[in-house]
């Protein structure tokens, strides 16, 4: 599908909206999926991936109780085992057993409703969410990610062992602090402590030589040292060797937990890819919640049919404010016209008008659910062409208006009949006469080519063309012409007044100088404006 201008999500603020979805992303995998998502012109693509949101919004609205949707990278834990011999930690499998659960409940509960989810349940085809696994990670690691004591008979027995041999130390190393707190070589609130996994107890310095033992540390103003005494030197070495046999014992049953995950590794990464789109499909429903966004109808051929629509990020900021949004209702096709003109005052909406257009129709193209009347229909265009804004190049010394007419040459080249173009103030950066002529001309070879089109403008010439010319048609802004206000809402069929005279008199020009404009301009243009 081919896109203008290089930067047009930015123009069309897609950037904005997809700014919005990735804040919903739970997972590196799901912002992989996000940052890869284009515009596509094949209409089942697109319908896929509709269905695809629509399903999962159907899901967080049936108030069933869903599993979970901590939707975290599944690849980061298979990417530490990819090498033979290595395993996970304790505190992995504890995480990984919480992901591999979201995994098979998520397949189990699509593929119990894939009548209400048959996209959602097709993802699942090709891999095997295995309970198994689970069972095997719960029966050896707990919830903290500690290895159990029945993880084998083994670690059961050493640790009964390090039990007895931990109290054994403590009794005799307390037995020489009591002695020492008796004697006054300590603190009469001196407690057993630990340095370098060892237990020792903290004696005064000048008397460090009146018990027997090895001296692990001092205190920082060197008043206090830590000393384990001679009767638990040996006891402490058999917790340590003990220690160690836990720690080898540990390794060895990780080890064999990690050869189980890694002998589903093919299995695993499917699942992978499965929880990562998962992510990507439940932040563009969750989106689509926030936008009130639905499924349209689709067709394949080009045509906008639309009812209420609401540009997304006008009405989320609206919404936040408490202001309402005018939606647009708009129909282009082939039988009918293909090309809008859209006139009226300044700061009446034209703009956003044209721009919602874009941003809505580029949406739909990329598989997002719009802000639309759910009766609406929606056509694919393989083409999207934007003109809007002052795209004036340093690098290139163009001015504002030769920009312009570069991307029209691009138009001119590249439009056909499943082109859809938007152009903002279309003429404008010259003189009128000139800008308008050469505007006029540029849009009966864009009529020509079948093309679809919104277009704004001020120029009479454009209006006039639209009025005389099959497949053109007007439009305009609405405006309370007493209170010389926008009412935001666009009307089809006719063109609009720029309200210039009326403007005028109303910030309070003196009459004179608006009826002397009225005469330069001549009475028939000044009637087809009250016209």
């Amino acid at each position: 599908m081919l896109e203008y201008p290089v930067d047009i999500q930015e123009k069309l603020g897609m950037d904005q909206v997809m700014q919005l979805v990735r804040a919903k992303c739970r997972s590196e995998y799901g912002l992989e999926f996000l940052n890869k998502v284009k515009p596509s012109s094949r209409a089942d693509d697109i319908n896929k991936w509709l269905d695809q949101t629509n399903e999962m919004v159907k899901a967080l609205t049936s108030g069933d109780d869903l599993p979970s949707r901590d939707f975290q990278d599944l690849r980061t834990f298979l990417k530490k085992i990819k090498v033979k011999g290595t395993f996970l930690q304790g505190e992995d499998f504890s995480q990984l057993r919480s992901l591999l659960t979201l995994l098979y409940d998520w397949t189990q509960y699509v593929k119990k409703h894939q009548e209400t989810y048959p996209e959602l349940c097709s993802l699942t085809y090709g891999f095997i969410a295995d309970k198994a696994l689970i069972a095997e990670i719960e029966e050896i690691v707990d919830e903290r990610g500690v290895v159990r004591d029945t993880a084998s008979p083994e670690l059961a027995s050493i640790r009964a062992m390090l039990i007895q041999k931990e109290k054994a130390v403590r009794t005799a190393i307390n037995k020489v602090l009591r002695k020492a707190i008796q004697d006054k070589l300590t603190d009469e609130d001196s407690s057993v402590t630990i340095r370098d996994g060892r237990l020792v107890i903290p004696l005064k310095a000048e008397h460090k030589r009146r018990i027997q033992g090895f001296v692990h540390d001092e205190s920082a103003t060197g008043q206090t040292v830590y000393l384990e005494p001679t009767e638990a030197l040996q006891l402490n070495n058999e917790v340590r060797e003990l220690q160690y046999q836990e720690k080898r014992e540990i390794a060895r049953i990780l080890t064999r937990l990690t050869d189980l995950v890694r002998e589903s590794m093919d299995d695993l990464e499917k699942g992978s890819f499965f929880i990562g789109l998962l992510d990507f499909i439940h932040a563009k429903a969750s989106f689509a919640l926030q936008i009130e966004g639905v499924k349209p109808e689709i067709t394949k051929n080009p045509q906008v049919k639309w009812y209420n629509a609401r540009h997304p990020l006008l009405w989320l900021a609206h919404e936040a404010t408490g202001k309402p949004t005018v939606p647009l209702s708009l129909e282009l096709s082939r039988q009918e016209n293909r090309i809008l003109v859209i006139s009226g005052p300044n700061a009446g909406g034209k703009s956003v008008a044209l721009k919602s257009v874009g941003l809505i129709q580029y949406l739909f193209q990329c598989g997002f659910l719009v802000p639309v009347s759910e009766a609406s229909t929606f056509g694919v265009f393989r083409n999207i062409f934007l003109d809007i804004g002052d795209t004036q190049s340093l690098e290139n010394d163009l001015s504002t208006y030769s920009s312009h007419l570069t991307s029209m040459r691009y138009f001119q080249e590249m439009s056909d009949r499943n082109t859809l173009f938007l152009i903002d103030e279309f003429g404008t950066g010259t003189e009128p006469q000139f800008g308008g002529a050469i505007a006029e001309s540029i849009l009966g070879q864009l009529n020509q080519r079948k093309s679809f089109g919104v277009i704004t403008t001020h120029y009479q010439n454009l209006k006039k063309f639209a009025e005389n010319n099959e497949g053109v048609v007007n439009g305009a802004m609405k405006y309370d012409v007493g209170a010389l206000e926008p009412l935001f809402e666009l009307e089809v069929g006719k063109p609009g007044s720029s309200f210039a005279f009326e403007i005028a008199k109303k910030i309070g020009l003196p009459k004179n100088i608006i009826e002397d404009a009225k005469g330069m301009v001549g009475t028939s243009q000044v009637d087809y404006e009250h016209l």
